[in-house]
């Protein structure tokens, strides 16, 4: 199981009693009440046997589908750190032999409703149970293995990396993505094991994006989605944008004033690019710091190979994401853009922008 723990990548080896039993549960269902009873013998137990032992296991429950009910009555039975983390799955795409995946993934009203989702177990802990923490258990988009030549392939990273992004907005601690090896959604390939585009997705968030989590504001189109963190171990913001438009480019300018949000203010550009009239959307960075414009930003732009959205292989700024001969993962090295210059998110592209000296008040000094 591959876990995002914020900006964290790690491996959880856990044991599964049950599996999405919660609410109506999958097949079967327990009652929260008769499950509250049986964790708190866990919790019991798990003392008993670490009882000298300085570091414990952490106990995770349910790990099934929320059902806000069921997980209030499981709280309030279990009672006051009983449980470390409440554990929900998230398959919000659907079944993988859905034939409309990959309308539903560039949809941004479709990707919203989920939010209703994190937002309500959020609300949750914080009124029935707030010793523990949001972990997503398993997500893999679509159930059922994934979509063949979806999943797989770099149009899955538009959902994978919104939901990244909207986890830890709704202060999700941990996201375990469903799954390393095997089926379609695998972030490994089934028979070969070189790594699909969502890996490199994973492993730029990552590297790149802090346990601090920025409000964003914007009045740009919903197909432009942006989040923002303290860039992880060093001084700094960066910035995601996914831009789930086929035909309109977005462009970003840095100005900052004394507030910690995004503003977004849209003009039309009548200039013709590839025979098409695109309109290139102001959005505006506003931060707590003047910024040193000497120096440079940081992009790390990631593209469908042949701008074909099914492909399996992923461009970073415009280079082949490749395995290396000795069977290493690639450098990420980013484009080094003045800062004085305007942000351009293309149709269609991922980007995530470094901008090292832009100091946030929530984001620690480096």
């Amino acid at each position: 199981m591959l876990c995002v723990s914020k900006s964290y990548i790690s491996f959880i080896t856990c044991r599964v009693h049950g599996n999405e039993l919660c609410g109506p549960g999958v097949g079967a269902s327990v009652d929260a009440k008769l499950y509250a009873k049986d964790t708190i013998r866990l919790r019991s137990l798990i003392h008993q046997l670490y009882e000298n032992i300085h570091l414990k296991p952490l106990i995770l429950a349910p790990g099934g589908f929320y059902d806000k009910l069921w997980f209030e009555q499981f709280l309030d039975a279990s009672g006051p750190s009983t449980v470390n983390a409440l554990t929900h799955h998230i398959y919000n795409l659907g079944p993988g032999s859905d034939t409309n995946l990959t309308s539903k993934i560039l949809n941004p009203n479709y990707l919203n409703k989920i939010s209703d989702t994190f937002q309500s177990l959020s609300q949750t802990i914080q009124a029935n149970g707030p010793w523990a923490s949001a972990w997503v258990g398993e997500s893999g988009g679509a159930y059922n293995s994934g979509g063949e030549h979806v999943s797989n392939t770099f149009i899955n990273s538009f959902w994978y990396v919104d939901q990244l992004g909207m986890a830890a907005k709704y202060k999700t601690k941990v996201y375990c993505r469903q799954s390393l090896i095997g089926g379609n959604y695998g972030l490994l390939d089934t028979n070969t094991f070189v790594p699909n585009p969502d890996y490199y997705s994973a492993l730029l968030w990552n590297r790149l994006m802090g346990r601090g989590v920025l409000d964003v504001k914007s009045n740009a189109s919903p197909y432009l989605r942006s989040y923002a963190h303290c860039t992880k171990e060093r001084a700094g913001v960066t910035l995601l944008l996914i831009n789930l438009s086929n035909q309109t480019e977005f462009r970003v300018d840095i100005k900052p004033t004394t507030s910690t949000s995004m503003h977004a203010n849209v003009r039309p550009n009548h200039k013709k690019r590839s025979f098409l009239h695109r309109l290139k959307q102001i959005v505006s960075w506003v931060g707590s710091k003047s910024l040193d414009l000497s120096l440079s930003r940081e992009e790390y732009h990631l593209t469908p190979k042949n701008k074909y959205l099914q492909s399996q292989t992923a461009l970073l700024n415009g280079i082949p994401l490749q395995l290396t001969e000795d069977g290493d993962v690639p450098g990420s090295s980013p484009v080094l853009r003045d800062l004085k210059s305007p942000v351009y998110i293309p149709p269609l592209s991922i980007k995530f922008i470094v901008f090292p000296n832009f100091n946030a008040p929530s984001c620690p000094e480096v």
